[in-house]
């Protein structure tokens, strides 16, 4: 094995030329853009109105903002910073932009977290726009972590170094076998590893098999032996789930990061709620209140006076510091308190880093979906362990990496599968999913799982109907559905296909009862692996009347790409592969772990539309084509065409 220093070494370039790469191409999106050009994109909302303003926990302005120009794809997301902008031209007018996180996007609104506690008069006005902002302070951690392992000799991170990368192996206690209320056999096999590890244990959990489930029940049962845990995840999305399901669990959570990147829901386990909330709080605000008057009275001496009030300001002035002082102390106590009566300390992979958390390090730190954080990422929070529990799938989507160079070089390579190849003893798979019907699920135990993922019980009634196959692959192989690309964008797309999928989901519909899918609330995924595809049946279905039956499904029907579903399920999935051109390219599908995310959302139905004589040259869609056929669920697209 290459010595871990060069490859760590290795790592920190590779960071390095990925944040080049990502700089790059945000200067030629944004920077050095046009406002057409940046919508282009898909990073700037122009024109954009205020709907309304209000401000939340911790006197944060929250504003909400509605764009004119809808349904064109975007960048935009929870937890991603902002600019609001004004291409008026005002007269004395310095700063004509304020900056911001995003809380939540939603169609075509946006909710903004805003830096600053009141709106200029420039942002009532129409002509104001939204553009993306660079997030250098995430690389800057990465970079930080990276070099602190590369220098760490002694100590914990030193230790894990070498063990986390394959050199030194991880100890164990006995592993006693387990049997938690709620949990499978396999799912109890992977708590008594968590337990008896005293570096490094890892839940793999393949789709539906319960990995969060268990991770909560790995965290419980954790404090039960000790008063504190770290719980962290890359991204905000993910650590909210994992509190709203530790808070009702009883736990006490307190949740780190900006108060516009955690959900709604849980703004009471932040530390903005938890200091509000404290019994200490309003002597907290008499003192802060104190300090304004004071200053106030202060500022009202003006340059020319004499003895006595110069002295008379001195004093104020002692007593403005001497009362900031007695808040700062307050505060500090408060936070303390909040701290002591904590259980679970939860952030992101980048939150770890927080002012609010130096110094502080735990016995047990828990990383949920692992193998979607970068490596660099992860080291944050190991950096603060003194054991380290990962849960995550490295068969399912990697992390996203924008330079090819990068990936190649092996920053696509996580940590998380990093462990599991070189440490399999630390590692465990889950082996029960509850979500699909084994028909469904079978391809990817096959091909990604050893055939050792099984499907339980309860999915045996997971179907629409008796008479309706759970399974389809339809063919378009010499239909003439052909791909095309876009100009803008270059990304891949297939009207014809297109088309085809939305009249069979409107059959589906029809065939299977308005009122039996309404009452049952069956929601449905209309998925591609490309932006474009998802542009253009977004374009078909709300720009057209052809689909009466799926339009009255909207509040039901989720258009997205793969990428966009990782993590989720629908009771009906309908996957376009949109690829079929002569030469057998099929380029970002070659990636199978993307398509075993799309194989594996469905609960009750899957249909797979597809060009079997472009995909077939590649060795997973061929074995996918052997499996459907050998099933009974291989269609051709003349079936359905007359």
């Amino acid at each position: 094995m290459r010595n871990i220093q060069e490859e760590l070494t290795n790592t920190l370039k590779l960071l390095k030329l990925e944040w080049e790469t990502d700089l790059q191409e945000y200067r030629r999106k944004v920077l050095n853009a046009s406002i057409a050009a940046k919508k282009e994109e898909g990073v700037c909302w122009y024109p954009v109105q205020l709907k309304t303003s209000k401000h939340r926990l911790g006197d944060h302005l929250i504003v909400e903002l509605e764009r004119f120009d809808t349904g064109r794809s975007h960048s935009f997301q929870s937890g991603k910073s902002v600019s609001i902008f004004t291409t008026a031209d005002f007269n004395n007018v310095s700063n004509m932009r304020i900056s911001g996180v995003i809380n939540q996007v939603k169609k075509d609104t946006m909710t903004v977290t805003l830096s600053q506690d009141s709106l200029p008069d420039w942002a009532f006005q129409t002509r104001i726009g939204v553009d993306l902002l660079f997030d250098e302070a995430s690389y800057r951690e990465m970079e930080s972590a990276m070099k602190s392992v590369i220098q760490s000799e002694k100590g914990r991170l030193g230790a894990f170094k070498q063990i986390l990368l394959g050199e030194k192996s991880p100890e164990f206690g006995p592993i006693e076998p387990l049997e938690v209320e709620g949990l499978n056999e396999s799912q109890n096999q992977a708590l008594g590893l968590v337990v008896a590890t005293k570096d490094v244990a890892v839940i793999h959990g393949p789709p539906g098999t319960g990995k969060t489930t268990t991770l909560v029940a790995s965290i419980v049962e954790t404090l039960k032996s000790v008063s504190q845990v770290m719980v962290t995840a890359p991204s905000n999305a993910a650590v909210d789930l994992l509190v709203e399901k530790l808070v009702t669990q009883g736990i006490k959570t307190l949740r780190i990061g900006h108060p516009a990147r955690v959900d709604e829901q849980i703004l009471a386990q932040t530390l903005d709620a938890k200091i509000a909330q404290h019994e200490s709080y309003k002597d907290l605000k008499r003192v802060k209140k104190s300090v304004d008057e004071l200053r106030k009275l202060a500022s009202k001496y003006k340059r020319n006076y004499g003895q006595e009030e110069r002295m008379q300001k001195r004093r104020m002035l002692d007593e403005v510091a001497r009362a900031r002082d007695e808040a700062a102390q307050l505060e500090d106590y408060i936070v303390y308190d909040i701290f002591q009566e904590t259980q679970v300390v939860a952030c992101t992979l980048v939150g770890a880093a927080h002012s609010m958390l130096d110094g502080r390090k735990f016995p047990v730190v828990f990383i949920d979906e692992a193998a979607q954080g970068l490596e660099p990422a992860v080291w944050i929070p190991v950096q603060k362990a003194q054991k380290v529990v990962m849960a995550g799938d490295h068969c399912q989507l990697p992390p996203t990496i924008k330079s090819y160079e990068a990936a190649q070089g092996g920053l696509a390579e996580t940590l998380f599968e990093k462990v599991i190849k070189r440490k399999p003893s630390a590692s465990h798979m889950l082996n029960v999913q509850y979500r699909m019907p084994e028909l469904i699920a079978g391809f990817s135990s096959d091909f990604f799982y050893r055939r050792d993922l099984h499907a339980a019980p309860n999915t045996r009634y997971h179907f629409l109907d008796e008479a309706e196959p759970v399974l389809e692959f339809i063919d378009t192989a010499g239909s003439g559905f052909a791909e095309q690309t876009e100009e803008e964008t270059f990304s891949t797309f297939n009207p014809e296909e297109a088309k085809f999928c939305l009249g069979q989901l409107e059959s589906l519909i029809k065939r299977i009862g308005i009122a039996k899918i309404k009452t049952a609330a069956w929601n449905i995924g209309l998925i591609a692996p490309y932006k474009a595809q998802v542009r253009k049946f977004n374009e078909l279905l709300f720009e057209s009347y052809n689909y009466p039956n799926l339009r009255s499904f909207s509040e039901l029907l989720t258009i997205d790409s793969i990428d966009g579903f990782q993590g989720q399920e629908r009771d009906i999935i309908l996957l376009s592969l949109v690829r079929s051109n002569t030469k057998n390219e099929i380029g970002f599908l070659s990636d199978t772990r993307r398509m075993n995310v799309a194989l594996t959302r469905a609960k009750r139905k899957l249909i797979v539309v597809g060009d079997s004589a472009t995909l077939s040259a590649h060795p997973f869609y061929h074995a996918y084509i052997d499996y459907v056929e050998s099933h009974g669920c291989y269609h051709s697209v003349y079936e359905y065409l007359g």
